[in-house]
């Protein structure tokens, strides 16, 4: 007999039953009815008639449901009575109660979990903390009485329910219940069942075969269970949810469910000991991503079994819910995206490593353990100082390539003017994830300073607005400390303070340059202009009033020591509004303004991409006569430098070859600016272009 022929039969049956209250007796007299005209088709077929042949002859011979019952062995008084429906309860009715019912459900799992989840931990504590035992006792007594209360009343509704007769709306819609729950217990069952075996598995493997200690395996056990809570949750409620659609209904039949469970739990618990076994056996030969590849096995085992044997259970054993697949794809695909755009990948560190120590002068460099100074003294008459700007490294695979011409053109400009010091004014990480498929900020940094310890030469640094952003993976804290062990101590180049003044800022510090005979020539302050004030999009912040009192009484202390007004240059990212002053003047052809070099070709409004609340530190710096230079970064297409007020103003050459649509191709804005520092405490700027460099 044919499968098309078996569904005909039972549409044949459905339809004399449409009109029926459903109860479980109508239920379980249909499924033997279905069955009884199954068995009268093979007679037929049989017989030698055909399947067209044999379906007409049981239509017109059984045609009634009367006919029907009686060849199941029923009487036409059972027919009659199952026709008979009084007590038939509105769907509307059954569909509100049953909602209530599922609820109860959830409340009571919730519960449970947290009964059996504190009697885990009072099993811990009586060994453990005998004091705090007392407390999660009491606490799993009062879940255990909630979870009383609450399973009372849903059982108490359940006998009630069990002699209820339904019309066909709601058997059908108990048996998208009973489909969706037995899926989900099933799939359930498996998961748990998988996730417990191997985490057992593998703790008490460590403790029969490796160095864990009873307390260790205790420790570990009961510390990890809320892993299991979750799991643990949806198998008692997807349970019950199963249990309350199947008693109205009679489906699935229960001794197939058993059958299919005790199945799953076995398969569960010997892939997950096979699992186990594969990775300590073949351990020297597995990859990173060997886990990944045992989990997928499990899921395509699973997703066969879902495929196949499962259909014997159910209605329909696959239902697409357009909506709830949407938002599930969708959280998935921003779960996924979202920790993809944060791994750690090192595509360019085969170039990091091809890298070739440049030759440059050898510095006596010393650190103040309590101030957090650095202290260069040179060994030569000139001090050269190379200032690089908004490198902007991904760090992804989508972005290596770029990452990799911004790592080149950084060499070409060191291995051309050989500094003494490398000073970058922020923006070595783009963890934007917008142009660099990436919201890592640990990648690039720990590609710089193997970059930077393989060339050989000491460099430091300021923030940018965009070396912390809020979706990278560092925050400001784990990325000081990720700074802080790759520092000095460690690398022997990176000049970042172990120590810093508690004042606004991520990182501010001071590093004092001195000639061969101690004497102060620059004291340079790498000043922390902030990221955003988190007032709308793009609002940039500045160099709030604690910052410019601390380099006030830094330029003040040195000055007094040094007995006269100290040489100073300051750095950081953000231009300050002067910047947009001294521009202005200049476009107007004021006599205030001195210019140098370089061009402003950004094309947001005033050319000058700065903070819209003034900073204290210009006036501050006029008014000490300290600082004569200040070098800056963030607006990629400016690189003028112009004198105002007495203080030189320089907007760096950028890197970038990323952050800005078309900016790679672009190449009159990259480079970087040569500071060189003669012994009188005078010095000299000059622009190096990387195109007249790379020629």
């Amino acid at each position: 007999m044919t499968e098309r022929m078996e569904t005909r039969l039972k549409n044949l049956a459905g339809l004399h039953f449409e009109d029926v209250p459903y109860s479980l007796e109508v239920i379980k007299a249909r499924g033997v009815i279905e069955s009884a005209l199954l068995g009268e088709c093979k007679r037929l077929l049989k017989e030698g008639h055909g399947d067209a042949e044999a379906f007409e002859e049981i239509a017109s011979r059984y045609g009634k449901l009367s006919a029907m019952a009686g060849l199941a062995g029923y009487t036409e008084e059972d027919a009659a009575r199952w026709r008979t429906g009084e007590a038939v309860k509105d769907f509307s009715l059954v569909r509100r109660e049953t909602k209530r019912q599922r609820r109860r459900i959830y409340a009571f799992s919730l519960l449970s979990v947290g009964v059996l989840a504190n009697c885990f931990w009072l099993i811990y504590d009586l060994f453990a903390a005998p004091l705090s035992a007392v407390f999660v006792l009491l606490q799993a007594a009062l879940l255990a009485g909630l979870a009383a209360l609450v399973g009372r009343k849903f059982l108490r509704l359940e006998k009630e329910y069990e002699t209820a007769l339904y019309d066909t709306k709601s058997y059908l819609y108990f048996r998208r219940l009973a489909d969706r729950y037995t899926k989900r217990r099933l799939n359930g069952i498996a998961l748990c069942a998988a996730l417990f075996t191997v985490f057992f598995v593998v703790e008490i493997g460590f403790f029969l075969f490796g160095n864990s200690k009873p307390a260790e395996l205790a420790e570990n056990v009961f510390s990890n269970i809320w892993m299991f809570e979750i799991p643990v949750y949806l198998v008692i409620k997807n349970f019950f949810c199963f249990r309350m659609a199947q008693r109205r209904i009679g489906f699935p039949d229960r001794k197939a469910c058993r059958k299919h469970r005790n199945g799953i739990l076995i398969f569960s618990v010997g892939y997950g000991i096979l699992t186990v076994l594969l990775t300590v056996i073949f351990r020297k030969f597995l990859g990173y991503g060997s886990n990944g590849l045992l989990a997928a096995g499990f899921a395509l085992c699973m997703f066969a079994y879902d495929m196949t044997l499962r259909r014997k259970l159910t209605d329909q054993n696959l239902v697409v819910n357009r909506r709830r697949l949407t938002i599930v794809l969708s959280a998935f695909a921003l779960v996924f995206g979202y920790r993809f755009l944060q791994r750690d990948t090192w595509y360019t560190q085969p170039y990091i490593n091809s890298i070739p120590v440049v030759s440059h002068e050898d510095h006596k460099i010393s650190y103040d353990e309590e101030t957090g100074v650095y202290t260069i003294t040179a060994s030569g008459e000139d001090f050269k100082i190379l200032h690089l700007t908004d490198i902007h490294l991904g760090g992804s695979l989508y972005s290596y390539r770029k990452d990799l011409k911004a790592l080149k053109a950084v060499y070409a400009e060191i291995e051309y003017t050989r500094p003494d010091l490398v000073v970058v004014t922020g923006d070595m990480a783009f963890p934007l994830g917008v142009m660099s498929l990436s919201f890592n900020n640990s990648a690039p940094v720990g590609q710089f300073a193997a970059f930077m310890r393989n060339v050989d030469i000491p460099w430091a640094f300021t923030y940018g607005n965009h070396d912390t952003e809020d979706l990278a993976t560092l925050s400001e804290g784990d990325l000081n400390e990720l700074y802080k062990s790759l520092s000095y101590k460690t690398s022997g180049n990176l000049l970042y303070p172990y120590v810093q003044p508690k004042i606004t800022g991520r990182n501010n510090q001071l590093i004092e340059i001195r000639n061969p005979d101690g004497t102060l020539n620059q004291a340079l302050f790498l000043i922390d202009s902030n990221a955003y004030t988190g007032e709308g999009l793009n609002a940039y912040d500045y160099i709030h009033d604690d910052q410019v009192d601390w380099y006030e009484r830094e330029v003040e202390r040195l000055s007094a020591e040094e007995g006269h007004t100290v040489s100073s240059m300051v750095f950081f990212h953000i231009p300050l509004q002067e910047y947009r002053t001294a521009y202005e003047l200049y476009e107007a052809g004021d006599d205030e303004v001195a210019y140098f070099f370089g061009e402003n070709n950004e094309k947001t409004a005033g050319k000058v991409c700065c903070s819209d609340y003034p900073s204290g530190l210009f006036d501050a710096m006029v008014s000490l006569g300290s600082t004569k230079a200040v070098f800056c970064g963030h607006d990629h297409y400016n690189n003028m430098s112009l004198e105002y007020r007495g203080i030189r103003l320089t907007y760096g050459m950028s890197i970038d070859y990323l952050a800005m649509p078309g900016i790679e191709r672009d190449k009159g804005q990259r480079g970087a600016e040569l500071i060189t520092l003669h012994p009188d405490r005078t010095w000299e700027l000059e622009q190096i272009p990387l195109a007249e460099i790379t020629k």
